[in-house]
């Protein structure tokens, strides 16, 4: 097998895992689509479209996550700022979401393509039956020959079933999809370790890990019409990574250069392997409906892979899930070291815990946190990494219609 460094130089300097990549999600930012004041800038769709539409007439497909129509609302509503309200937000998600996505599908039928719309929450994201009607659904897109849009549902969301921004719904979309590379579009032509409008920043060309990235400086929100900023898409390509996804980062304008697989921008490559889709589901998309706190050596057999986690190590319950359920387990200092699916519900664990056998989680349900499998001694390549909350920790009465399995 050839290193990376021998890969790249046969392919004339460019990117191999950019070059392999059949199926790519790309992620457009809202100051990349619209003008400084709101309002969409045809030429820049029409100039984004470009670059997608020769990239889809080959073999390749495209899904593009695209943020902007909070933005496109502004100008047709007379507002002049982005509002800070929930209401106003969702008033303008309503006007400008179909002034985008009728922007879209004008200029991409310049090249005979078609588009579809997905509007997503995180409810769809992080509930088992909805994950699988998505990922359904953009599949037979996809396979029609559409181009999927997708955007966080606006006008719905509410605070608590919120992505947040959009870096972090590419990411999950990313997985959703099973896609091949991540490409985030930004007004910032990659990652710097300062701030990139001081002398002497320098912009990351590769970042293999966490590592990489012990001396940068993270900014926070991005422009006034957009809610992410660079930490969002960092953390962004640390949930693609982890599970496989390589990710190029660059700014809007080279994103010819990003999908031809030259050397813009800043790639982040792979930390981690692609799990099983529930397992991917679990990781980086489920939204835990309950706490289950551990003894030390229930926590110490779990994570060395020991079988089943039996209900005798089982200290305190909380929440109110049902058997299939996602479910976080605690070690005894209430820290979160796992994530895995309830094989008992609330109810019944609860008369169980510390006096039973009977399995709380089977270990083929389960991902475990890096820093739980080195402090166990677990072997380097038995490790899943999982994010310890990528979705907001809620108590459910009852569980969605999903059943088991993706």
């Amino acid at each position: 097998m050839n290193s990376p460094m021998t890969a790249s130089a046969e392919n004339g300097g460019l990117r191999p895992d950019v070059l392999r990549a059949r199926r790519i999600v790309v992620k457009v930012g809202s100051s990349s689509l619209t003008t400084a004041v709101g309002g969409l800038d045809s030429d820049r769709v029409d100039a984004l479209v470009d670059v997608l539409a020769r990239t889809r007439s080959g073999s390749t497909e495209i899904v593009l996550v695209s943020s902007g129509a909070i933005a496109a609302g502004l100008a047709p509503l007379g507002l002049s700022e982005r509002p800070q309200d929930l209401a106003g937000q969702q008033a303008a998600a309503c006007v400008g979401q179909g002034l985008l996505v009728a922007r879209y599908t004008a200029s991409f039928a310049r090249y005979g393509l078609r588009v579809g719309q997905v509007l997503l929450t995180a409810d769809d994201i992080g509930r088992r039956a909805q994950y699988r009607n998505a990922y359904r659904a953009l599949a037979k897109v996809l396979s029609m020959g559409a181009v999927p849009v997708v955007n966080e549902n606006d006008t719905v969301a509410t605070s608590e079933i919120r992505f947040g921004d959009n870096d972090r719904l590419a990411a999950l979309v990313s997985h959703l999809v099973r896609a091949d590379l991540l490409v985030l579009l930004s007004d910032i032509d990659g990652l710097y370790d300062g701030d990139p409008r001081r002398p002497g920043a320098r912009r990351l060309t590769d970042v293999h890990g966490q590592q990489d990235l012990a001396n940068v400086e993270l900014g926070g929100a991005g422009s006034g019409v957009g809610t992410g900023g660079m930490k969002t898409k960092v953390e962004a390509a640390r949930i693609a990574t982890g599970a496989g996804v390589p990710v190029v980062l660059t700014a809007a304008r080279h994103a010819a250069d990003a999908l031809a697989g030259r050397p813009t921008g800043t790639l982040f490559h792979r930390t981690g392997d692609r799990n099983s889709d529930h397992l991917l589901w679990l990781e980086h998309a489920s939204s835990p409906r309950g706490t289950v706190q551990l003894t030390a050596d229930a926590v110490r057999e779990l994570v060395q892979g020991r079988g089943a986690l039996p209900a005798t190590g089982v200290t305190r319950v909380a929440g109110q899930f049902v058997a299939g359920d996602p479910v976080e387990l605690l070690d005894e200092e209430g820290r979160v070291v796992a994530r895995g699916l309830a094989s008992l519900a609330f109810q019944e664990l609860s008369l169980l815990r510390g006096r039973s056998g009977r399995e709380v989680v089977h270990q083929d349900d389960l991902v475990l946190l890096p820093a739980s499998a080195r402090a166990a001694g677990l072997p380097a390549q038995l490790r899943r990494q999982v994010s310890v909350r990528v979705l907001p920790a809620r108590e459910f009465a009852a569980r969605d219609a999903g059943g088991p399995g993706i």
